[in-house]
């Protein structure tokens, strides 16, 4: 295994090293020294298509890396996450024999097993492979994982875990810490797919949430026919839901199936809190009658009650196109650092509202506002819980998917009134009465309060009995660096001055050595005033700050 890591990480290497050492002249235009480059979009472009030809030539691993790095836009640029999203998990099925190999470990000859077995795949992916078979006179889907890819992707595990502290050196710091854990995800997420058992108890938990729907459908497992390796369920076909043309020879209303399957989505994230993670066109099929089928439950995740609740806020408020209580939700779920400059992220989202204010409040796609979020945010402190960043990816895929069926589909509108049925929206406006009430009651108990004190500060000024106290926040540091900047300045008027003087009464010789000295010193004051650095004010009035402060004030 350790031989076959070597061997992967020299071939790896060889595809990376390009894209890496033209990174490395970005932070310093000469490798080692000189300032950084500008880089611009369509230069990002152009490396984002070598980045993803390169994934595609090292196989299944990478590509799989690749898909998931499209999910991730405190990762990479929003050049990379838009070419990354055509990433599809399509590669040629290996050959039968070796497929047959493993289900005879796994069940048994195949012949004995099932009553008929086709020996050509229906699809292909970079994990596994399905095949049709016939069980009891019913016709079956058998997932093959992909012989050999367990040394495979153990090998490439490896690599990138060798690679990851090369890479950090070429990214700022909060990309890397990013890239750490996207490292942890990426290994769950890809040892996750690759077990059979785990898909099996998805499929089936998924299938049970949404038993009583009957606009959609779920192929039925079958446990006693699949192992860890080898995953059997009930075959289902249709057509293929971005093949609208057959669609609309069959009579199906696109409007209606595009509301069903975003309805659909709202429950298994909302309300379940499990969901199937992998949306496109090639996992979704319809039948005839128009019921909705989903396929391919090998990438599928779990959200926990808090983000669930935080993502109904988080359309509440796009549906009130209230900024603020967006950038609290994006805060509270952990997705927007605090620190980050909140009126900056304010003037994106005005922005992405006023990108369709010809049309009513809810006639705008959440799409727009999550690309308009993630082309900002790569560039503000970014955490992005694994388990959000697949949120994050259904919404735009599930939404692109609707669009193709409806061009006029309305995402805010399916929204707004599933959660209006389902009482989230009832809620939200108690929650609202209540804050008006408490807001009421605090202003009264303000006019009541405040005038003795105004009396009393006036009669202090009047007195000239007044002492203003101003605190300057440490991590901001603007004055330590501006006396830094005034003490290299005196050390470099010193150093001159020295120069002169030994010049004029010794050796030019001895000159040279305070003239030498003052060469790094003033590269260094040079450099100060070429970062790029700013005062940053930290917001003070989030939802998690306040809270923050009640719990100081509850321990103190």
């Amino acid at each position: 295994m350790t031989l076959r890591a070597y061997r992967r990480f020299i071939v790896v290497a060889y595809q990376f090293l390009p894209l890496l050492l033209a990174y490395a002249r970005d932070r310093n235009r000469f490798l080692f020294f000189g300032r950084r480059r500008t880089v611009s979009p369509e230069t990002r472009r152009r490396r984002a298509r070598s980045l993803l030809s390169s994934l595609l030539r090292l196989g299944p691993t990478f590509i799989k890396l690749g898909q998931l790095l499209s999910t991730r836009p405190d990762v990479l640029p929003p050049e990379y996450i838009n070419e990354f999203e055509s990433l599809q998990d399509d590669v040629p099925p290996a050959p039968w024999h070796e497929a047959e190999a493993v289900i005879e470990a796994e069940l048994g000859a195949v012949d004995t097993v099932f009553e008929q077995f086709d020996r050509d795949p229906i699809s292909g992916a970079s994990l596994g492979q399905v095949y049709t078979a016939t069980i009891d006179g019913e016709r079956v889907a058998v997932k093959v994982r992909r012989p050999g890819i367990e040394e495979l992707v153990e090998a490439d595990l490896r690599v990138i875990r060798w690679t990851l502290p090369l890479v950090v050196r070429f990214v700022d710091d909060t990309q890397s810490f990013s890239l750490e854990t996207l490292a942890d995800e990426f290994e769950k997420t890809i040892r996750e797919e690759m077990d059979y058992d785990r898909e099996r108890r998805m499929l089936i938990e998924i299938g049970d949430n949404l038993a009583d729907n009957d606009r959609v459908v779920i192929p039925q497992a079958l446990s006693e026919y699949s192992t860890d390796r080898v995953l059997t369920m009930e075959y289902i076909g249709g057509t293929k839901i971005s093949e609208v043309e057959n669609l609309d020879s069959l009579g199906i209303d696109r409007n209606d199936l595009a509301r069903t399957l975003q309805r659909v989505y709202l429950q298994m994230i909302v309300e379940d809190g499990v969901f199937h993670a992998d949306p496109h066109p090639g996992n979704l099929a319809v039948q005839e009658d128009g019921t909705l089928i989903f396929y391919d439950f090998g990438m599928s995740g779990r959200v926990d009650q808090f983000v669930q609740e935080k993502i109904v806020e988080f359309y509440l408020a796009i549906a009130r196109q209230d900024t603020d209580a967006i950038l609290d939700t994006l805060v509270d779920m952990g997705t927007l650092s605090p620190e980050a400059d909140r009126e900056v992220m304010a003037n994106v989202m005005e922005l992405a509202i006023a990108d369709v204010r010809g049309e009513d409040i809810e006639q705008y796609r959440v799409q727009q506002i999550i690309s308009q979020v993630e082309d900002t945010i790569y560039e503000f402190p970014l955490r992005l819980p694994p388990n959000l960043a697949l949120v994050l990816r259904v919404a735009t895929v599930v939404e692109g998917v609707c669009v193709t069926l409806d061009p006029d589909f309305d995402f805010i509108e399916v929204a707004t009134s599933y959660l209006r049925e389902e009482g989230y929206m009832a809620e939200g406006a108690r929650e609202f009465a209540a804050d008006r009430v408490a807001e009421f009651r605090d202003f009264g108990e303000s006019s009541v309060r405040i005038p003795p004190k105004l009396e009393r500060t006036l009669e202090l000024i009047n007195r000239d009995d007044v002492t203003v106290n101003v605190e300057f926040d440490d991590q901001l540091r603007p004055l330590d660096q501006l006396a830094a900047r005034l003490v290299v300045g005196g050390l470099m008027s010193a150093l001159v001055m020295a120069a002169a003087v030994l010049y004029a009464f010794s050796t030019p010789e001895a000159a040279a050595v305070p003239l030498v000295a003052l060469v790094p010193i003033s590269i260094a004051l040079w450099r100060s005033f070429r970062k790029r650095r700013g005062i940053r004010a930290k917001p003070q009035f989030t939802r998690q700050t306040m809270r923050e402060r009640r719990d100081r004030n509850g321990k103190s």
